[in-house]
């Protein structure tokens, strides 16, 4: 299997590991030091190496940081985690902190007097930087970058990762990595810049029609590049990853160098360098700096046009979407025919996984299965171990939050069904949430827009009953790269505008810690609206996603005559493009699953 259930948490190993740091701090003259989850590339997935918040906390999200002071060590952490933090830390040695509603630079104001902060340069933004550095202007309390201090502690260590790099065909991207370098450098050249680092490893792998196996989940190879004004690319990795295909893929524009290179290489440059100060490592500004070399501040390069997919891109997606739909039918249709108490959380993870390894085209999941019974149901990314494994209970609710990386395409898929009858309360929060997702999948809205526009759209209606969730209603969504892609989100903190081709989810939400959680979630992508009215240029979404809801969740008359329609209209649409794909029982599940409210 590609997911295992050990706990790779160890808690208990917290406060020695906080005695031993603080003991290293204190010897290097410093107050205190910021402990992030992000590695040098700031991805989401990091590899074993980086896993340092992990390994001195026992927290093991995908986002957050801790910071360690002489009296107080903080693990922030935002809405998705903060029913795990509790159960993960040892929270006589570690605070959980609620961010971003509380900001580092105010916190450590609040606990520091005075004294030095340490923070090693390669694993923050200049962005996160900067905004520490205005909270504590004018106190007698500085940051100051350093040698990372965990590493320096941590002595059984791994090594790098090591995995190997693949080409990805043009016929899936749908545009040459020669074409994309020479429409960039374009950009570059106009904007009067004559290189960008890119830091991102999806970004380099989608700019170079390339994949990797760096990190779990997600195919992307660690490195840095440079994209210069002339289209060249400079590629700094580990060269055992790049085999005879891939360099030949490559061609004479794509230069190798190892990561060691990087630094002199930054050295070596012709300013203005465009370095992204939201996803760049601080390090590399200050590197360029300390050349003379002119930094200009702009966005990376590949962001905004990796995710507005390709027609080949979005095609490959459809096809990813109803192999992975049917699958996942399978696997409702199996769930269905069991006793409740005969499975554990990690039967049905192992079930789930099972369905998509017979369509014999799964490259690897997308994320770590969420198979959450009853109360972990509320825990929102929660990870089933062999400690924590639960077992089904009938009158409760499961859901489980799937996904998986085809060749072609990346499926991302919440569904919550009933284990019995969970009582009419589950089910009015369940309608409700369900009611977010037709809303914003009925949507359409004037071009210009960003999520932060949307986002409320699907929370009106557990709005008007005193509830909400914790998390945006979606997230961008790479074509075979990261599960999770920027700079597009449904979120009120999103800014940027969606464009036609962005591909996002559509998962509103809603959870009571102890008692039960409630997802739902399909894949949506960004498309051109029908003419209406006076013709105003609008934009609407594409549901790429086709698995039924649970009709034993669905209060009928709560739902208006449109929702209804819509509803009805999408079971109808999952039994004419997942039906022909599954027969004997699952088919006669399938068809009962989608029939009319």
């Amino acid at each position: 299997m590609f997911q295992t259930f050990d706990s790779t948490a160890a808690p208990e190993q917290g406060p020695p590991r906080l005695a031993a740091l603080r003991a290293a701090l204190a010897a290097e003259g410093l107050a205190g030091f910021i402990v992030p989850r992000a590695d040098a590339h700031q991805g989401e997935y990091v590899a074993a190496r980086d896993e340092r918040l992990k390994w001195l906390t026992g927290f093991t999200g995908s986002a957050g940081l801790c910071i360690v002071l002489p009296d107080v060590a903080g693990v922030f952490v935002d809405g998705r985690y903060r029913t795990q933090v509790k159960g993960q830390v040892d929270l006589a040695a570690f605070t959980p902190v609620p961010w971003p509603e509380v900001k580092p630079g105010d916190w450590i104001a609040g606990h520091l007097a005075e004294g030095l902060v340490g923070y090693d340069p390669w694993l923050h933004t200049a962005d996160e930087i900067a905004r520490i550095e205005a909270a504590l202007a004018g106190r007698k309390v500085a940051l100051r970058p350093v040698r990372n201090a965990v590493d320096a502690i941590w002595t059984d260590q791994p090594g790098p990762p090591s995995g190997r790099a693949f080409v990805h065909p043009e016929a899936l991207a749908g545009e040459s990595s020669a074409a994309k370098r020479a429409r960039l450098a374009a950009g570059l050249a106009a904007a009067g810049e004559r290189a960008a680092v890119i830091t991102l490893p999806d970004s380099i792998c989608w700019l170079l029609n390339i994949r990797g196996a760096d990190v779990p989940r997600s195919p992307i190879l660690h490195g840095f590049a440079i994209l210069h004004d002339d289209a060249r690319v400079t590629l700094y990795t580990d060269p055992a990853k790049i085999g005879e295909e891939v360099r030949a893929h490559l061609g004479r524009e794509v230069t190798l160098r190892p990561p060691e290179a990087f630094v002199p290489g930054l050295r070596s440059l012709q300013g203005p360098v465009r370095v992204d100060g939201a996803s760049a490592p601080v390090a590399v500004s200050d590197d360029l700096s300390e050349a003379g070399i002119a930094v200009s501040r702009g966005d990376d390069p590949c962001s905004l046009p990796k995710a507005r997919k390709t027609a080949a891109e979005v095609a490959g997606m459809r096809a990813a979407h109803l192999r992975d739909g049917a699958a996942v039918v399978e696997f409702l249709c199996w769930l269905d025919a069991q006793e409740p108490e005969s499975l554990s959380e990690i039967a049905v993870v192992e079930a789930l996984e099972g369905f998509r390894r017979a369509t014999n085209a799964l490259h690897d999941i997308s994320f770590d299965t969420i198979a959450g019974a009853g109360p972990n149901g509320a825990i929102m990314h929660y990870r089933v171990t062999r400690e924590s494994n639960r077992q089904l209970q009938r009158d409760q609710l499961l859901l489980v939050d799937s996904g998986a990386q085809y060749l072609d395409g990346t499926t991302d898929i919440t569904r919550t069904v009933a284990l019995g009858d969970p009582g009419s309360e589950a089910r009015d929060c369940y309608t409700r949430v369900l009611r977010g997702l037709i809303a914003i999948s009925r949507l359409r809205w004037p071009k210009g827009l960003a999520g932060r526009d949307l986002d409320a759209v699907a929370r009106y209606p557990l709005w008007v009953s005193g509830r909400d969730f914790d998390h945006g209603t979606g997230h961008g969504v790479g074509a075979f790269l990261s599960v999770h892609e920027g700079p597009q989100r449904l979120s009120r903190l999103s800014e940027v505008p969606l464009e036609a081709g962005m591909i996002l989810s559509n998962e509103p939400g809603y959870y009571r810690e102890g008692a039960f959680g409630i997802r739902l979630e399909n894949l949506i992508v960004v498309g051109e609206a029908p003419a209406l009215g006076d013709n105003r240029a609008q934009l609407a979404f594409e549901t790429l996603t086709f698995v039924p809801f649970d009709r034993r969740m669905i209060l009928r008359e709560a739902l208006s005559a449109e929702e209804r329609d819509w509803l009805d209209g999408y079971h109808a649409e999952v039994l004419t493009r997942i039906g022909p794909r599954v027969a004997g029982p699952v088919l006669g599940w399938l068809q009962a699953a989608c029939k009319p409210l």
